[in-house]
């Protein structure tokens, strides 16, 4: 039996319990409140945060945690004193699928993404 193929944001969320899916939710608005230059879309059958087709961020939902991607090791290297809480990877950390969302985090991961692609654009 094959995973289930996601068409949009919503067919994921709507696939997740209620915690799961109240907690991803709450961070997808939230960034594109703050940044509504930005898109929230399915992207490797996950949902991720996009503009103009470039990567911003990614939020997964797995059993027991739910991570986020800002797709950067850099990011997450420069962010490794604020993520001191949270199980570090890479390119990723793992927050508890019921988060109290740090919107200054997320918020300043998001800039620093934001950032990074303009530099790579010069």
């Amino acid at each position: 039996m094959s995973a289930a193929r996601f068409a949009s944001v919503a067919d994921y969320l709507g696939a997740l319990d209620g915690v799961k899916a109240g907690t991803i939710g709450a961070m997808l608005d939230f960034v594109l409140v703050e940044f509504p230059e930005l898109a929230a879309k399915i992207a490797w059958n996950l949902p991720t945060i996009q503009r103009d087709g470039k990567y911003v961020a990614g939020i997964a939902a797995y059993q027991r945690h739910l991570t986020f991607a800002p797709f950067s090791p850099q990011i997450m290297a420069d962010f490794s004193g604020r993520l001191g809480e949270y199980t570090c990877f890479k390119n990723c950390f793992q927050i508890a699928v019921d988060w109290r969302m740090d919107r200054d985090l997320l918020r300043d991961l998001v800039w620093a993404r934001l950032a990074e692609l303009d530099k790579c654009k010069g």
